[in-house]
């Protein structure tokens, strides 16, 4: 059966990349599918996460966690700055920098998506077992460290 699925394809039929593409698509669907009526996409999921994890932290810092470029980053941290989810400070070490804090509908809003977020991969992930999604998160994780990220 799963040779019947991609022998349409060809060439194709041998590129990992292409089966990533094919991948990410589904997991995208299904991903905005379980975020809807919450406004939050990916990107600014992972910036009220990272704030969350690290108080007080710079947006040029969790961009770079984040492999966001600086230029993208403001208009993302005014996005979340604007929807009342993050607040700034100016940093007392640096007055050109800004800390970053969840306010309480942020962490309310990282709390509804986490527990969304956790059914999609439930969902995506249910034809592997642990183990499988362990090795899964490691092998994709070999190819994300080869991508430099742009400041």
């Amino acid at each position: 059966e799963e040779a019947d699925k991609h022998s349409g394809i060809g060439v194709l039929s041998p590129l990992v990349g292409y089966h990533l593409r094919r991948a990410f698509g589904a997991f995208v669907a299904d991903y905005c599918e379980a975020m809807e009526g919450t406004g939050m996409r990916q990107v600014l999921v992972g910036i009220l996460a990272v704030v969350a994890n690290k108080p007080g932290i710079n947006q040029g810092a969790a961009g770079r966690i984040l492999g966001i470029k600086r230029a993208n980053m403001v208009s993302l941290i005014n996005e979340l700055v604007s929807a009342r989810l993050v607040y700034r400070v100016v940093d007392p070490q640096d007055r050109r920098a800004f800390s970053l804090n969840l306010s309480e509908a942020g962490k309310k809003m990282l709390d509804e998506c986490h527990g969304r977020i956790k059914e999609h991969e439930a969902r995506m992930l249910s034809v592997f077992n642990e183990e499988e999604i362990v090795q899964l998160r490691e092998l994709l994780g070999r190819i994300d460290r080869r991508v430099p990220v742009d400041d």
